[in-house]
């Protein structure tokens, strides 16, 4: 008897095709406009602007997206739109710039206090690295052995 290895012939709809924008995975599972806010800089509004500018239906899910409307999507985004490291790149650079013109906003920044007039008294605590633990009750539980 021979053996033969058995081969199992898969078509094209079998592949999963992750979606990948920006060098960013996109969830398969979600719709569109809720898996395109994993890209920094995209918010709801902007991926319901993105969606109209690429004709794609928001109802759809990524996995259900094809070739054409793949494309169709990151080509908008990188054409139209800042996102992923050009944005952090853009936001940092502005940040250097504040800092090197010595504004208010500037030395906020360097200091790693609150930027936009917050007060500093009682809250900002996470942004000075003063952060408190919850305090247990005064009597100190005793060991029983």
């Amino acid at each position: 008897m021979l053996s033969v290895p058995i081969r199992s012939i898969s078509s094209a709809k079998d592949k999963k095709i992750m979606v990948r924008i920006a060098g960013v995975n996109i969830p398969d599972n979600k719709k569109i406009p809720i898996s395109l806010e994993y890209l920094y800089g995209v918010g709801r509004p902007m991926a319901h602007k993105i969606l109209l500018e690429a004709k794609i239906d928001e109802n759809k899910r990524a996995k259900e997206l094809n070739q054409q409307e793949v494309g169709r999507l990151r080509d908008v985004i990188e054409k139209s739109y800042k996102v992923e490291g050009e944005l952090r790149r853009e936001i940092l650079m502005n940040i250097k710039r504040l800092k090197d013109i010595k504004s208010y906003r500037g030395s906020r920044h360097m200091r790693s206090l609150p930027v936009r007039g917050q007060r500093t008294k009682t809250n900002s605590r996470t942004r000075r690295g003063n952060v408190r633990k919850t305090m247990m009750s005064g009597k100190r539980k005793l060991d029983k052995k």
